[in-house]
């Protein structure tokens, strides 16, 4: 039984450790991004980067109206953040902020947009982000790299 105990005892400071953190961080990370980054994909026309489609231009018109700006500045403004934040994330570059912003766009979907979301869907996200909000980017970070070089 002490032999157990010890080996449950070494992996769980591996696991909680630099590099165990790291790895929940890259997945955390990649899983937040991957949400962002497929929805912002579903805006754009087929073939293009950020051409806004005429389906998105109709959905903030009509569905997504609640949202507190005009249709237009709204469809443009959540198209880019949802193309520039999720690729930050995956290099762990300004996780915190790309993060930060990403919990903000989940805060008006829930509020103005989905409200009937929030335990099904919006609160993982939320939780996601407020994980990389705290504890950063990780070992396994541009922002781990770009600190170290400045030190």
């Amino acid at each position: 039984m002490r032999g157990l105990t010890q080996a449950y005892g070494r992996a769980v400071a591996a696991l909680s450790g630099p590099i165990g953190e790291g790895v929940a961080l890259v997945l955390t990370r990649l899983a937040l991004a991957g949400v962002f980054w497929r929805s912002g994909r579903s805006k754009v026309e087929e073939g293009s980067w950020l051409e806004i489609s005429d389906t998105t231009a109709f959905l903030f018109q009509t569905e997504y109206a609640g949202v507190p700006l005009p249709p237009e500045l709204a469809a443009s403004l959540a198209t880019w953040s949802e193309h520039l934040f999720p690729v930050l994330l995956v290099l762990g570059l300004a996780t915190r902020l790309s993060a930060l912003a990403l919990l903000g766009m989940t805060l008006v979907i829930q509020l103005f947009v989905y409200p009937e979301a929030w335990w099904s869907v919006h609160l993982l996200w939320a939780a996601m982000a407020a994980v990389l909000i705290a504890r950063g980017g990780g070992v396994f970070s541009a922002d781990r790299l770009t600190g170290t070089m400045r030190r």
